[in-house]
């Protein structure tokens, strides 16, 4: 193979292939916990955020924890070891752009591991392409930044994960919130 016709041949540095970083390892349809925890068990660091939903039958309700991401966890690794991740039964693919892997923002793995170890009430949601950015100034949740949106009567926080297309609804008080530094430019409604 030619190194033009190898898309991880622009990255010449070494760097890039062992430096940790989050991706989106994408799964068969509900394998997303069988998937981490096989990629736990080979010792690899895994992100699998959930959401609480009241599933209702004939004769009881039931609270469920389901992905927030169908089909998707979240794995930081080392661009190295990515054999490692594709190996394991279930797994698609990582999430990739002309053949590399697209490396995830730090802060909104974070951001998501912040509303997920406080307990916020969270739902997924696709992301929105418009709303403010904004910043929590005060309580649980102070500093997390992500975008307002209105759900009916109440506000929201839109917390997002760009690279899949995807979000989490956080509910928030509007007092709470201040313009994101940076994007003074926008209103707070």
């Amino acid at each position: 193979m030619s190194c033009s016709a190898d898309p991880l041949a622009s990255c010449t540095s070494m760097r890039y292939f062992s430096e940790a970083n989050w991706y989106a390892v994408y799964t068969n349809a509900r394998h997303e916990k069988v998937v981490a925890d096989r990629l736990t068990s080979k010792n690899i660091e895994v992100f699998l955020p959930t959401i609480a939903v009241v599933r209702s039958w004939k004769d009881r309700k039931m609270k469920l924890h389901k992905p927030a991401f169908p089909s998707y966890v979240f794995t930081k690794i080392c661009l190295g070891e990515r054999g490692r991740v594709i190996s394991v039964p279930g797994v698609v693919r990582i999430l990739s752009f002309n053949g590399v892997p697209i490396r995830l923002d730090e802060a909104e793995i974070e951001n998501i591991r912040l509303c997920q170890r406080r307990g916020a009430l969270m739902e997924s949601r696709p992301l929105f392409s418009v709303g403010e950015r904004v910043r929590v100034k005060s309580g649980v949740l102070e500093g997390l930044e992500g975008f307002v949106s209105r759900c009916k009567d109440e506000r929201r926080l839109i917390v997002p994960l760009s690279h899949i297309n995807q979000s989490l609804a956080v509910q928030v008080d509007v007092d709470l919130l201040e313009p994101a530094e940076g994007f003074s430019q926008y209103k707070v409604s």
